[in-house]
């Protein structure tokens, strides 16, 4: 008898040729997979899918732990594809002034930290939103001091394009009314035209930021433990940090999740990007992208070509409603830009690059496609960060490009409460085109930009498929023939995240030798009932690598 046959045998006569460590049955399974769309029950083993199927499938694999779903939808896991581990991990722990409806409730949030934190410590954080707070205007220095007076602040705007000091951290700067605007950034003045108003916006941060106290080790720790149990609550099992934070705290940040990584302590897996400016210390030690394991990743940088929609620091071509002469800002400017992305991308390097604006945009994929004809082809992956605003004519140039797309669609139920009256309806109706991306054959990433926006995966689907302004307007969608699928929002968070990550090959989708990566859900997000519904959602269950590392109670 031959002894492939006699390898088989187990298999066709349905002997348990191995257990295995944990078996889900009786659920409703989308698979992501288009061989395989939907199945009932999965065999996992060693951290992976070994069979994907019906439960009569998994009788030969019975082993250790059989799991009934219960009838519950399962979707791979999710996959956010922009965000910043530690800055929201640390902003769990600060004030937080997102969602203030006036200035009354700014200042009792503002008064209540203060009373009860240590005058010595600096009040960081934010995530302020004038246009819900101040009716379009922007705070000062005094609004500030008028809360709290005794200690140093620093608040950045929600999109992290600006931030608000207070009159002491002005002085600890040095910033006066004799103080130039930096390259790439703009310091507010008061009307008099030459007294800093305490609002700092883009690259003019960083005339405060070097001041701002580090976190310590002990606190970036415990900062990504908050984070990883926010993460498995949300069924996210895999991150691409943007990073953003300084040197030292980048160091520190970088070898505390290595150590956690080695313990197997990691319940997410982080794909960690580099600033584009220091591409020098990975390219020095010759890390291409990839490097690392299937828990943490690194080989990846990512730049700023311009600043956000909100702050008017996205690169437009033409001016904004609100002032016609302002066009925006060039956080770095085309031709530096262009040096930084031929030398990384030379390297072996992932590039992943902020463009909001139309022109910043454009720009971008003219300097993305000058980079690939002047290096050579290879799968290089080209991301563009937020890609929020774009001429209809440069729609076809991201799959035309290889050029992936980064989005995050609760940007677009938040900016629309205001978007037109910064760029007028024209320019708004080309704006988180994910219909025209998607029916031009572009690939789709989606994520959050947490802290700037929620981590709720739900929050962010509905987004996509019904575009409902926060402010309760447009209910039928705001400009709706940009709708898309719960089925291609959800790739986008899936397959679509585990392709910008160079990952596909190991997750994003339900099958055979994929890890085992995936999210029990409350609710039937597929069912057409449920569509307008999608944010009432929750997570019961998160798996990571056959590990449970969230469950419902």
């Amino acid at each position: 008898m031959p002894l492939l046959f006699l390898a088989l045998m187990p298999l066709a006569f349905g002997a348990n040729p191995f257990a295995a460590d944990l078996v889900v049955t009786n659920g409703k399974i989308w698979t992501g997979d288009p061989a395989r769309p939907e199945a009932t029950a999965m065999a996992i083993h060693g951290g992976k899918i070994i069979r994907v199927g019906t439960d009569r499938d998994m009788e030969p694999f019975a082993g250790k732990r059989v799991l009934d779903l219960k009838g519950r939808r399962v979707v791979p896991g999710f996959t956010d594809s922009h965000l910043h581990v530690l800055g929201g991990g640390l902003q769990l722990a600060r004030v937080e002034l997102k969602d203030c409806a006036d200035e009354a409730e700014f200042g009792k949030r503002l008064k209540a930290f203060d009373e009860t934190t240590p005058t010595d410590r600096w009040m960081l954080g934010g995530n302020w939103d004038h246009d819900r707070a101040f009716a379009g205007k922007l705070p000062t220095a005094a609004t500030l001091d008028r809360y709290a007076p005794n200690r140093r602040i620093f608040l950045r705007r929600y999109d992290g394009h600006m931030a608000l000091a207070n009159a002491a951290v002005l002085k600890l700067a040095g910033i006066t009314a004799d103080t130039k605007d930096p390259a790439g950034g703009v310091i507010e003045r008061l009307p008099d035209g030459k007294t800093p108003s305490g609002i700092l916006r883009d690259n003019a941060m960083d005339l405060v930021t070097r001041f701002v106290p580090e976190p310590g080790e002990d606190e970036i720790r415990e900062a990504v433990r908050t984070a990883q149990v926010a993460f498995a609550k949300a069924g996210i099992t895999a991150v691409q940090d943007m990073e953003g934070n300084s040197t030292a705290t980048r160091k520190l940040y970088f070898r505390v999740v290595q150590q956690l990584a080695a313990k197997d302590k990691l319940t997410v897996r982080i794909d960690l990007r580099w600033p584009i400016a220091q591409q020098k210390d990975l390219a020095d030690l010759g890390v291409t992208a990839g490097f690392g394991s299937e828990s943490l990743r690194l080989g990846g940088v990512k730049g700023f070509m311009d600043g956000s929609l909100g702050s008017s620091t996205a690169k437009m071509f033409e001016g904004y409603v609100t002032d016609p002469k302002v066009t925006g800002v060039w956080v770095t400017e085309p031709d530096t830009m262009k040096r930084l992305v031929a030398t990384a991308d030379q390297a072996g390097l992932n590039v992943a690059i902020h463009a909001i604006g139309d022109r910043a945009n454009s720009e971008l994929l003219d300097l993305f496609a000058e980079v690939a004809r002047a290096n050579g082809p290879r799968d290089r992956r080209f991301r563009i960060e937020h890609a929020q605003h774009l001429k209809p004519d440069d729609v076809q140039r991201f799959p035309a490009g290889d050029v992936i797309a980064s989005m995050q669609p609760y940007h677009l139920i938040d900016d629309a409460r205001w978007a037109e009256g910064r760029i007028g309806a024209k320019r708004c109706a080309s704006s988180y085109c994910y219909r025209s991306l998607l029916d031009a054959k572009a690939k789709l990433a989606f994520g959050s930009d947490w802290p700037v926006a929620p981590l709720n995966v739900f929050e962010g689907i509905d987004a996509a498929v019904n575009r409902r302004p926060l402010d309760g307007k447009h209910p039928k969608g705001w400009f709706p023939e940009q709708r898309i699928t719960v089925a291609e929002a959800v790739a986008a968070y899936t397959s679509g995240g585990a392709y910008a990550a160079g990952a596909e090959g190991t997750r994003g989708v339900l099958k055979e030798s994929m890890l085992a990566d995936f999210a029990v859900l409350s609710k039937d997000i597929f069912d057409s009932a449920e569509k307008d519904a999608l944010t009432k959602t929750t997570v019961a269950m998160t798996v990571v690598g056959g590990r449970i590392v969230w469950e419902k109670r």
